[in-house]
């Protein structure tokens, strides 16, 4: 934390809005010190087994409650918030909203990003597309999968009425969450600015990554109509002025996908270079420069950056999966493991291994490199020693071996090994996680002093925008970056073996549950049982069985 007192560079406010949380964050244009910021917790909403939602109202809130928070703690600082001369906003992505624009009123719940109640409508649609032409995946760089906003969207299309009658009407407007907050801060029903950026739109699977533009083919392919969709901008450029509160007329010049912004935040600019981050889920982004470079190997292709109205977009390999920080708190929410989400490190460090245990978390199915929705979470090798410390070690094992995963596909996409792995997001102030990736990676991990990475983008594509000009991209340079370095500790061959071992695992997670047993209750049911119950009735099956030979 800067010392605030002192400030008299132009400052720069980013909102980091998450999928568990919403935080807004002050940093100094000129050394990238955080100077302020404030944190809110958003909610998650199961109505359903696959269902997640999240009120859109609830994370707009969340927003204005940061940023009047963080202005509240500057003038306790006495730092004058007139001297914020930008706002960057970087979210959650493929989360998808739908508001009406008379009433600025959301007509449903946001689907989140890691719902799956679209597992039937993405089976529809794999049977109208060619074997010979996949002109989804060519125009996107995406698999169509339920990840993705355009089936979320044909969902809500099909099943919510306000939002059928708010189309038939032409009141209806669509959106990711940037979106949602760029025009509600913006004005709103008088007069917001609706649009979202390249790295946003492309993450919709309606939108040309080529042209840079949505695609009548695919908005037709999926039903959608092409008058609800925002205008497609830079990651850099004045959008509007925020028309309310204490940001008032200031800029808002900067939107970036979270993966993105921690991308730009990580000062990849340059081929080849890449991070993690470790947030719900995991994200390995590569940059690949103005190549667009299809994946054979169970990758996404998708668009980097566009820093500049007049500046060409950069393009990404992504390794995408969907329970990392997740699982932490499912095993504080749902088994009561864990009090706090840092428990897990005591636990991990207590066990030393997890004992032969190996955890599957595919909650929402399995992302990269399988992308199989039928996948569901298990955990093997369960025997009467084991105990909530290898479970926990486990846990965070695998999210180690998912990174694994998705790294050997970018090795093999790209042709050149990472030397090393930069890292950020909440799970890497984890020092046993981390020794534990660079363990099982066989390559050293490094973490940036400065975690907030993520909103560092979103600050540096807003204060670099034109008309703006308080920040230089080309000023900052990673190898200048203060970082902590965590290097292997067990030889390859061991790595290899336990590597080799989850995979089994892995194997036996595939085809867990059809679309019919997943979202009927059919005599299949018992597969989609909560993981917790097979875990719980194991245990007391094993303490059962050791106390039992203890009586005649």
């Amino acid at each position: 934390m800067a010392a605030a007192n002192s400030v008299v560079e132009p400052l720069v406010g980013a909102v980091d809005q998450g999928t568990s949380s919403t935080r807004f964050l002050v940093f100094n244009s000129k050394t990238a010190e955080v100077i302020s910021h404030h944190q809110v917790e958003v909610k998650l909403q199961y109505p359903k087994e696959g269902w997640v939602e999240q009120d859109p109202e609830e994370i707009l809130r969340s927003v204005c409650e940061c940023i009047e928070k963080t202005c509240e703690k500057l003038g306790q600082l006495n730092v004058d918030v007139s001297r914020i001369k930008a706002l960057g906003v970087t979210n959650q992505r493929e989360t998808t909203v739908v508001w009406d624009k008379v009433t600025g009123e959301p007509l449903s719940n946001a689907l989140v990003w890691l719902d799956l109640r679209t597992q039937s409508t993405v089976e529809a649609l794999s049977k109208e597309i060619p074997a010979n032409n996949n002109f989804v995946k060519a125009k996107t760089g995406l698999p169509l999968s339920t990840y993705f906003s355009a089936v979320k969207l044909r969902w809500l299309l099909d099943n919510a009425l306000r939002v059928q009658k708010a189309v038939e009407e032409k009141r209806a407007l669509f959106g990711t969450v940037d979106s949602w907050l760029i025009w509600s801060l913006t004005g709103g029903v008088r007069g917001g600015v609706h649009c979202t950026d390249v790295t946003n739109a492309s993450r919709t699977m309606i939108f040309n990554i080529h042209s840079l533009q949505w695609d009548p083919e695919l908005c037709d392919f999926f039903g959608i109509p092409m008058d609800i969709l925002p205008h497609v901008r830079s990651s850099s450029e004045i959008y509007g002025l925020v028309k309310t509160g204490p940001l008032e007329g200031v800029p808002l010049s900067g939107c970036l996908g979270d993966q993105s912004a921690a991308l730009v935040g990580q000062m990849c600019f340059r081929d080849g270079q890449a991070k993690n981050t470790y947030g719900t889920g995991c994200f390995l982004l590569c940059n690949t420069g103005r190549k667009c470079v299809a994946s054979e190997h169970g990758l996404l292709t998708t668009v980097a950056y566009k820093l500049g109205r007049d500046q060409p977009a950069n393009y990404a390999l992504e390794g995408s999966v969907a329970i990392a920080g997740a699982v932490v708190s499912w095993l504080r929410d749902n088994l009561g493991i864990i009090k706090e989400v840092g428990d897990i490190e005591k636990l991990a460090r207590d066990a030393g291994t997890s004992y032969d245990c190996y955890f599957v978390p595919a909650f929402s199915g399995l992302y990269a490199p399988y992308w199989d929705p039928s996948a569901r979470g298990i955990i093997c090798g369960l025997t009467q020693f084991t105990n909530k410390c290898h479970l926990a070690f486990a846990a965070l094992e695998a999210v180690c071996f998912q990174t694994r995963e998705i790294l050997d596909a970018m090795n093999r996409d790209c042709g050149i090994p990472l030397s090393h792995l930069q890292v950020d997001g909440g799970m890497t102030s984890n020092k046993v996680l981390m020794q534990l990736q660079a363990d099982i990676l066989c390559i050293p991990v490094v973490r940036p002093c400065m975690p907030e990475t993520t909103a560092l983008g979103a600050a540096m594509a807003a204060g670099a925008a034109e008309g703006v000009g308080v920040w230089r991209l080309e000023d900052r340079d990673a190898d200048g970056v203060p970082t902590e370095r965590f290097e292997p500790q067990i030889n390859a061959e061991e790595s290899r073996c336990r590597y080799a071992t989850w995979k089994k695992a892995v194997m036996k997670s595939i085809g867990w549950v059809t679309t019919q047993a997943a979202g009927e209750g059919d005599s299949s049911v018992f597969c989609s049982l909560p993981l917790g119950f097979f875990i719980v009735t194991s245990m007391v099956m094993l303490i059962g069985a050791r106390y039992m030979t203890d009586f005649p």
